[in-house]
């Protein structure tokens, strides 16, 4: 009998960690200290084909209905709207100081942990309800408390790495290091524990999801510039969510044919691309660039990475509201291909 599946078991085990893991770690038994292996261009094209949609992809569930966006205001309407004029004011000052650059660059670090880790615990959630089990309380905090430990490791990570005087915090990033050693333990004993309660493995997928994030924070760990691939990793382990509402909206249409269904979701893909090609070649060097440059070159040469972070943080929030799989409306739209429960 075949899994329950997103995407298909193959598709998902790829998706969710099962190709980073099959990338990377080969990467980190060969001893290489450099882990990014292409250039600059290279990683602007695959950073516009991926991870530019993945972005794109949860705009088009989250705009895609007057409902959603009122129901949802802070992270639609509000935020967005404070971070325009924080950036607004981050380019004027850019003629003195750099500092509320900075300040926005720091904010989207600080959610790319939570994001990431947050991630990871969602994408446990889910293929526990696929394969029809859930985590008991105490397995939830185990695990969670496994990944709020790597959320930390990552933030050591960070300070440790842009810091011009890393050694002011080299002792939080060696503690940060040996705590996540604790951090595997702990979700290795939860794991466990749903196996000896439930009698049978756990979600296979809900590990691959677990064990890839190690992987990925050992790769940075080991190049920091690798996080460009943690970044491509994320973003294939998100896709194949919002493909699959967009899927599930499309065969539950009137009339849905298996011909409609394909040729709606080739047009949805072609869109995400053209969608992401347009905001990755146009809005940073155009948009924002001739409001910076009006102030000067500091201020234009802000303007291109302030609307990173802006796209950036917004997506944290926009996922907030998205994916709460505790949620019923969100488990409807994502598991309705699934037989009824």
């Amino acid at each position: 009998m075949r899994r329950p599946s997103i995407i298909s078991p193959t598709v998902d085990f790829l998706c969710v960690g099962g190709l980073s893991i099959l990338v990377m770690v080969p990467l980190l038994l060969s001893g290489r200290t450099d882990l990014v292996l292409i250039g600059a261009g290279v990683q602007a094209w695959i950073a516009t084909l991926i991870n530019m949609p993945h972005f794109l992809a949860s705009y088009r569930i989250v705009y895609g209905s007057r409902a959603m966006i009122l129901r949802h205001k802070w992270a639609t309407l509000y935020i967005p709207l404070i971070m325009v004029v924080y950036m607004m004011l981050a380019v004027w000052q850019a003629q003195e100081s750099q500092a509320m650059v900075y300040v926005f660059i720091t904010i989207s670090s600080v959610y790319l942990a939570w994001h990431y880790t947050g991630q990871v615990w969602g994408m446990m959630a889910s293929y526990a309800y696929l394969d029809g089990r859930a985590f008991d309380v105490t397995e939830r905090r185990l695990i969670r408390t496994s990944l709020r430990i790597l959320l930390a490791w990552h933030l050591a990570w960070f300070l440790f790495t842009q810091l011009r005087d890393p050694s002011r915090v080299m002792w939080i990033y060696q503690l940060a290091t040996g705590a996540s050693v604790i951090a595997f333990g702990l979700g290795a004993f939860g794991l466990l524990r749903m196996r000896q309660r439930t009698g049978h493995a756990p979600p296979r997928l809900a590990m691959v999801a677990w064990i890839a994030l190690f992987v990925w924070y050992a790769v940075m760990a080991r190049d920091p510039k690798a996080l460009f691939w943690v970044q491509i990793a994320h973003s294939i382990q998100y896709l194949a969510f919002p493909v699959r509402v967009e899927l599930n909206q499309t065969q539950h249409k009137p009339h849905a044919t298996a011909s409609t269904v394909a040729t709606h979701m080739a047009a949805y893909a072609v869109a995400l691309l053209a969608a992401s090609l347009l905001v990755a070649q146009v809005v940073p060097a155009s948009l924002m660039g001739l409001i910076g440059n009006a102030f000067g070159e500091e201020p234009g040469r802000a303007a291109p990475i302030l609307i990173l972070m802006f796209i950036n943080i917004h997506h944290y929030f926009t996922d907030g509201v998205l994916w709460k799989i505790s949620n019923p409306a969100v488990r409807q739209q994502l598991f309705a291909h699934m037989p009824a429960r």
